[in-house]
């Protein structure tokens, strides 16, 4: 015996309504709860933050670096490959070589 998809979606939505007013009614009960008992209190998390000890004297935080924004003389740049002469007296470059290109017969 199968059920017809109208009232397939009208169990589904009585479900889902019940579902919602025993949720609600779940928070209602909590919160009254709540406000009928004033020395009930709730757990916090984390302590309340407190200063450090001699906070006054100390900075807050570290100076920031004053940076200009250029790059230094003192270091040159350098490239990824030597080039031929430095290849040839030892160098190795910094990078693999890159994989050979494949290529398929050319078509007719």
């Amino acid at each position: 015996m199968t059920t017809s998809p109208k009232r397939r979606a009208r169990i589904d939505l009585l479900l889902a309504g019940a579902l919602v007013v025993g949720g609600l009614s779940l928070s209602g009960v909590s919160i009254a709860k709540l406000a009928r008992d004033p020395g009930l209190q709730m757990a916090q998390a984390t302590p309340p933050l407190q200063s450090t000890p001699g906070a006054e004297s100390k900075p807050s935080a570290p100076k920031e670096p004053i940076t200009t924004g250029t790059r230094p003389a003192e270091v040159k740049p350098e490239p990824a490959r030597p080039d031929a002469d430095a290849q040839n007296t030892g160098a190795t470059p910094a990078l693999p070589p890159a994989p050979a290109e494949k290529s398929a017969p050319s078509i007719k």
